[in-house]
């Protein structure tokens, strides 16, 4: 298996390339670039099935479950790879949601390990002195953006409660990696030259570029020894060396001193950072028992009031790949995400509606809100019932410019235990600030920028001290008769919330297998138009939602959906054509 993990490599892929010109000079928001990469992979086994968004990644995780190692054994070996291989996405300066299935005790965790923001900023920390607020990048590079780290806190926890194999046995794949060096994938090399404004730290240059300032080659062998220090003194020291130790100090010295933009990210934020494990949010779609993340993840929440409202049509309204289908689900998900940037915010800090959101009364109304003929002109937020309603009617809706960073895993081990993991720095490449090996998050970005709006009342997800920024990360695990059948997950910032809400529509209607599903078109529709996937629809369906009242736009999506699928004791692993991912087991 190790030399499996040394060989592989991702020149062999073919790319198309969509994306502005290399370094772009302007500050356009160019989030990870979409790809079409083949058909997808897929793979089926028997005993344990692990899928990520890189095959170096995957091979770790099944190495590990080879050994005996444990769903949350192999979910760690998997990270620690994919922050070398797809730093762009997520990483060891990032955090992330978990759901955890423990088969011997039939009980399902959740584990919040989002980032936290620093003890001493403020909610003007995304304004100018005249109250207007940043350009999204100019708020994103450097240390102002860069929240607690979590990942590492998450995964040390659950392998405390989880794990099997010793710690340290789980950072050799990568360690093994970032010491000998990987092939540079076509999707990275995407993201390098169509990613603007990264070069703007040395150390990112050095790294990642060439003397001539273009990206490294597909192909090229990237050694990343500062890295492989870094996993060693975790894998000796845990995660002490991160949040209190050398590693600790590393981080506040590149925040507190960034040439570009200094952070108020201090030891003490690091010291105090703690996991929280919540109970995860759950609903009913048709037979079956979808969970997802609660607050201050949106993912949970939304992706099931758009199931709990499409359950409210016929089976033949909601033939996939329908114009009926398109037209339903894009009305559920303006609502859903109505009610989502109005009331989602860390549960810490604001009190959130989370039952409300998602009661089968409460969708049922909202459901009927929505016209089998005609788009809605305006969708608003509703009122759900919850003991702090009057709290609600102060609550502005909000938006905040989450982009599409991020990485899904999802393994089953042989015991049947489960991992459903999305993990993020945010928007491509994260901060820019590149500290012992690995990237910083730019998370803060995912608050409101304007904690009100002309005085008025305050925004939910406005920036406060040690507050979680709102997400849409959504690791799902679906269950049927109290067994878990599906687990899923995506990258795509809020568009995740669309793409996973579709693909379970389609798989818990029975209409389609888990790996057409991922592959289907992608539709979206966060209130500012419907968003049809470039290229994937027939132009009469197109013609046909123009009629309904939609403003249509095409658009390259960018998600990267793992699941697997568990059926009659197999596991079915598909990855999402869009990426690099791959699915693999015994």
């Amino acid at each position: 298996m190790r030399r499996l993990l040394l060989s592989l490599t991702l020149t062999s892929l073919t790319l198309t390339l969509i994306g502005s010109a290399a370094r772009a000079a302007d500050d356009t928001i160019i989030p990870e670039a979409a790809s079409r990469i083949g058909a997808g992979a897929t793979a089926s086994a028997e005993h344990f099935m692990a899928v990520t968004a890189n095959p170096l990644a995957t091979a770790a995780a099944v190495e590990i479950l080879r050994r005996g190692g444990s769903a949350v054994d192999a979910s760690i070996a998997a990270q620690w790879v994919l922050g070398l291989v797809e730093p762009q996405a997520s990483g060891l300066g990032g955090g992330a949601f978990m759901l955890y299935w423990d088969q011997p005790q039939h009980q399902l965790h959740f584990y919040d390990g989002r980032e936290t923001a620093p003890a001493a900023v403020d909610d003007q920390l995304f304004l100018r002195e005249n109250g207007e607020p940043l350009n999204f990048l100019d708020a994103v590079i450097g240390g102002r953006s860069v929240g607690t780290p979590g990942v590492v806190k998450l995964l040390a926890l659950s392998h405390q409660r989880h794990g099997k194999l010793a710690w340290a046995e789980l950072f050799k794949p990568a360690i093994q990696i970032a010491e000998k060096g990987f092939a540079i994938s076509p999707r990275l090399y995407t993201l390098l030259k169509d990613t603007p404004r990264l070069a703007v730290n040395p150390e990112i240059d050095k790294y990642f570029f060439a003397a001539d300032g273009n990206p490294k080659p597909i192909g090229f062998i990237l050694k990343n020894p500062a890295y492989a220090k870094t996993l060693k003194l975790l894998s000796r020291q845990g995660e002490k060396a991160f949040y209190v130790g050398p590693i600790a100090h590393d981080i506040v010295q590149t925040v507190q001193h960034n040439q570009n933009q200094p952070g108020k990210l201090a030891l003490a934020d690091l010291a105090s950072y703690q996991t929280r494990e919540r109970a995860p949010v759950c609903g009913a779609f048709r037979q079956y028992k979808v969970c997802g993340p609660a607050p201050p993840s949106s993912g949970g929440t939304t992706v099931l009031a758009i199931l709990g409202m499409l359950e409210h049509f016929s089976n033949e309204q909601l033939t996939p790949r329908s114009t009926g289908f398109y037209h339903l689900f894009a009305e559920a998900s303006r609502l859903a995400v109505a009610d989502r940037d109005t009331y989602i915010a860390d549960p810490d800090f604001v009190p959130v509606p989370t039952a409300g959101l998602i009661a089968a009364t409460y969708l049922a109304q909202r459901a009927q809100l929505i016209d089998p003929l005609h788009s809605t002109a305006e969708v608003k937020a509703g009122q759900p019932a919850w003991p702090q309603a009057e709290a609600a009617l102060n609550y502005l809706t909000s938006q905040s410019p989450e982009l599409i960073s991020t990485s899904h895993l999802s393994i089953v081990d042989a015991d049947g235990n489960a991992v459903s993991m999305t993990t993020s720095i945010e928007t491509a490449f994260g901060s820019r600030l590149l500290v012992d090996g690995f990237l910083l998050n730019n998370q803060l970005t995912d608050f409101s920028f304007v904690p009100r709006k002309a005085d008025g009342p305050l925004i939910a997800n406005r920036v406060e001290p040690g507050k979680r920024p709102r997400s849409s990360m959504a690791p799902i695990i679906v269950f049927r008769d109290d067994k878990p059948v599906m687990l899923l997950g995506s990258p795509g910032g809020a568009r995740i919330i669309d793409y996973v809400a579709k693909t379970l529509a389609y798989t818990l209607g029975g209409e389609m297998s888990l790996e057409r599903a991922i592959a289907s078109p992608h539709i979206i529709d966060m209130g500012r138009g419907l968003e049809l996937e470039q290229g994937e629809v027939d132009d009469a369906i197109k013609t046909d939602l123009t009629a309904l009242g939609h403003t249509v736009k095409e658009l390259p999506q960018t998600s990267g959906l793992n699941g697997i699928a568990i059926e009659q004791g197999r596991l079915h692993g598909s990855s999402d054509p869009r990426r690099e991912g791959v699915a693999a087991g015994d």
